[in-house]
């Protein structure tokens, strides 16, 4: 395998930037689940028509690239797909063994800057212990943005600490959003204080502020990712999950950070627009609370992509809410009960590379 340049700058240094996720897509990347992972445990058969429904909106727009451990599981893997209605014509696949699926967090995150009227790519290795050591082993999934930028031959920057992209969420414009129980939990990075974590944001996001949420929703074993939380639509909007149900396990916490969100500032200082859309049905599953949320989204070129759980309700309301804030984009239910039992949904497979 041919190594990556190692650039002696950090990305902000270099000129780069982690683009808005509704910014044009070359391409999304996902890794494919095996039988032997932990994600499904007794479900793995259940979740290919779920997830050849995913690729085949995304395909439909832009390239999908997806990391398979060999031939054979290329092979397996394109069967899935075409059993399921899936065409495969913009659909590529890469040699790179993983632990689990969960592509926004193991993934490469992708920068970006223009030099000589000319965009051009770079990765970021965060590096991955498996939501603070829960799940080994996960030295495959560690690997895979390096293993990336070998194959594209891009420059690889290493900042030595753990990061999950479903951490973070960018509006386009110098901030990122994230949550104290994720970032600052010990078991993640223990040596680094509130301040050094920000800077390290800064430095190989290429953003110039960071605003912070609290607590993560029930069932996520994320530590509180901000993708189950709440989102930017666009650089000044921000889109929140809210719970009516006072005896829910969320419902204070989603409050509390919708207090938060109504106090938080931007890059320059200015208050955001705060769109709220409900939480869906309680889904639980053997006895456990599943992570259930429309927030979990995914711009693709032209369109979103929404998990939905079969609440009639709450998915009708969702959606509408969606697509009246985002009336240049197709705004699309994919049904993620299957999915939802992996405890992540639609954002959480994926992970974009910029156009």
């Amino acid at each position: 395998m041919t190594r990556a340049k190692l650039p002696r700058k950090t990305p902000a240094q270099a000129g780069y930037s982690f683009p808005p996720e509704w910014a044009p897509h070359a391409a999304t990347w996902l890794s494919w689940p095996r039988p032997e992972g932990i994600s499904f445990p007794d479900g793995y058969h259940t979740i290919a028509p779920n997830l050849a429904n995913i690729v085949r909106e995304i395909a439909a727009r832009e390239r999908v690239e997806i990391n398979v451990p060999n031939e054979n599981w290329e092979r397996i893997v394109r069967g899935q797909l075409t059993d399921n209605g899936c065409p495969l014509r913009h659909v590529y696949f890469h040699y790179i063994k993983t632990n689990e699926c969960w592509c926004r967090d193991h993934g490469p995150a992708f920068v970006v800057r223009t030099a000589r009227a000319k965009k051009r790519l770079a990765i970021v290795d965060w590096g991955f212990n498996a939501w603070g050591g829960k799940y080994p082993p996960y030295d495959d999934d560690d690997a895979v943005p390096t293993r990336i930028a070998a194959e594209k031959k891009l420059p690889l920057f290493l900042p030595g600490i753990v990061m999950e992209g479903g951490a973070v969420d960018f509006n386009g414009r110098g901030t990122v959003l994230t949550t104290e129980s994720c970032l600052l939990n010990p078991n993640r990075n223990p040596t680094l204080s509130k301040k050094k974590i920000e800077n390290f944001l800064k430095a190989y996001y290429g953003q110039l502020h960071v605003c912070w949420l609290g607590d993560g929703i029930a069932g996520d074993d994320t530590d509180g990712h901000v993708d189950d939380l709440a989102r930017f639509i666009d650089p000044h909007t921000i889109v929140t999950a809210v719970e009516q149900d006072k005896h829910d396990a969320n419902f204070r916490v989603l409050r509390e950070n919708l207090r938060r969100l109504e106090l938080l500032r931007d890059q320059d200082g200015r208050p955001f627009r705060i769109v709220t859309i409900p939480m869906p049905r309680t889904i639980v599953r053997d006895g456990q609370r599943l992570p259930a949320t429309y927030v979990n989204f995914y711009f693709v070129n032209g369109a979103l992509l929404v998990p939905t759980y079969r609440d009639k309700r709450n998915d009708r309301k969702a959606l509408e809410t969606l697509q009246t804030q985002l009336p240049r984009r197709r705004v699309i239910g994919i049904d993620c009960i299957e999915l939802i039992w992996g405890l992540g949904a639609i954002h959480c497979l994926t992970q974009q590379q910029p156009r």
